[in-house]
């Protein structure tokens, strides 16, 4: 499997805080991959070095052979943060039109694409009216789409299922299991383990900074003694 993001030994240090210790991960092409673990443990620090954002106190972060800072590594990369602040009074056309301008997009390409994924992410009926009257979930719905408008290779998503209620949940699913059919590569970070297990090829846990579990979720599918919330506490529990 071609390899889209390794990590090869990151650690991120801050003062005397070792927010990453030594963390090596790879995500291979067409692959949806769960990151667990307990707040402060180091998923958003790590993706933060995914995205070019944060340089590694130590080690090396490759995306699709390049350095993730670059311009034309960032290109190919669509990002939806925790907590996303768009301006409250442009409506869901009008946010993507302007996120397709910064990404240097041509305006026939912004606007196909905006039809497509409102349809796609369920807000074709509220695309007209201002963010400010959206729902939390409706925020998140926006913020996939923005992620998704330049069609990149690479998605990294940090807690996409805020605030989803259950059919937002199921489309979801959807729109992930056939980005990833299109040869798509999704990494995102999660307290969900119920979501996580149905979505994922692969989880990866962390706990202080280190990287304690990384495997197929398959292996547990229809398992009777260990789903991917006992896989989860347990790994905590003998890491200690």
């Amino acid at each position: 499997m071609t390899e889209v993001v390794q990590v090869s030994g990151a650690t991120a240090v801050f003062g005397n805080v070792k927010a990453v210790d030594g963390l090596s991960l790879s995500i291979g092409r067409g692959e949806i991959m769960g990151f667990l673990g307990t707040n402060g443990a180091g998923k958003t620090t790590t993706i933060k070095m995914i995205l070019g954002l944060l340089k590694p106190t130590a080690g090396e972060v490759s995306v699709m052979g390049g350095d993730p800072s670059l311009p034309e590594t960032r290109r190919r990369v669509g990002y939806m943060p925790e907590m996303a602040y768009y301006y409250p009074y442009l409506n869901a056309r009008e946010l993507l039109s302007f996120y397709g301008g910064l990404c240097g997009m041509d305006g026939r390409t912004v606007r196909a694409r905006t039809d497509e994924l409102l349809d796609a992410v369920g807000l074709a009926d509220a695309a007209k009216r201002p963010l400010k009257t959206y729902s939390k979930g409706m925020l998140q719905r926006a913020g996939v789409a923005q992620a998704l408008l330049s069609d990149p290779e690479l998605l990294v998503l940090d807690e996409p299922f805020t605030g989803l209620d259950p059919l937002a949940r199921i489309r979801f699913r959807e729109l992930m299991r056939s980005l990833r059919e299109r040869g798509k590569t999704i990494f995102f970070s999660s307290h969900e383990l119920g979501e996580t297990e149905l979505l994922c090829d692969r989880v990866a846990i962390m706990k202080k900074g280190r990287c304690i579990y990384h495997g197929p979720v398959r292996e547990l599918a229809g398992d009777g003694d260990m789903n991917l919330e006992r896989l989860f506490l347990k790994t905590l529990e003998e890491s200690k």
